[in-house]
Order: C-alpha cells, then structure tokens, then sequence
C-alpha cells in the first residue's frame, strides 16, 4: 500500500494531535486503543525518556505535559501514511514555567483494527524563544 498524504492513519493521527494540543483530552483519550504504548525521547537532558503502556497511563503524562502547550500553535510540517501508519511532523508552542520554547517533533503512529492509535513513538527538543 502506498503513502498518502490524507490515508486513514493520517487523519485519525491529524485529529489526535489537534485534539491534545487545544486540552480537549476527552476527544484525544477517543483516539486511544486500551492497550496503547508510548515511547517519547529527547537529545535533551530534561524530560527523561518516556515508554507508557494503557490509556490511563498515557493520559496521565499527555494531560500533564501538553498542559503547557498553547492552544491554536499546532503546526503539520509534514504528514504521511497508510491504512495503518501514519508519520507526522510538527511545531507546537509551549509555556513551561517561565519559559517559553517551541518544540519541533516527529510522531510515528500504528493504528489497530478498529482504527485506534496503538503504538506512538515520539522524538523532539525544545528550542527557547
């Protein structure tokens, strides 16, 4: 199967993003397998490298986390995919304490059989403003 811009796996992984990053966790948490794992890492010394498993779990840190972001910054640069994989790169602005940081990323998406996001693998760095 070939990649596409638009395929199944990118919309759904277009929404999630878009969901979380305007705090409308109910709508992102909808995306989710029950079984969902997340990895997240960074070049940087802070966070620490992140690997979840389960709904709950992954709530809990994406809540806390994209509490920061700014509502309305998401930015796709990029985005492609299949029925079942989707990548997306992207920009969010964040405010974390008194600090204000742009953080470039990738997100790499797996999508079950009922269309629900399985496997999300993270990458990023902050850049202060």
């Amino acid at each position: 199967m070939s990649a596409q811009q638009e395929s199944t796996a990118v919309a759904i992984a277009r929404a999630h993003v878009q969901a979380w990053s305007n705090h409308d966790f109910d709508t992102a948490r909808s995306a989710l397998a029950p079984d969902i794992r997340v990895t997240a890492v960074t070049t940087q010394p802070a966070p620490p490298p992140t690997d979840l498993t389960g709904a709950d779990d992954y709530m809990t840190g994406l809540t806390q986390f994209a509490q920061g972001i700014v509502p309305g910054s998401l930015h796709i640069l990029a985005a492609t995919g299949d029925d079942h994989n989707a990548l997306l790169m992207l920009t969010v602005q964040a405010h974390f304490g008194t600090a204000e940081v742009t953080l470039p990323g990738a997100r790499l998406y797996l999508l079950d059989d009922n269309n629900k996001i399985k496997t999300e693998h993270v990458v990023f760095y902050a850049v202060q403003e």
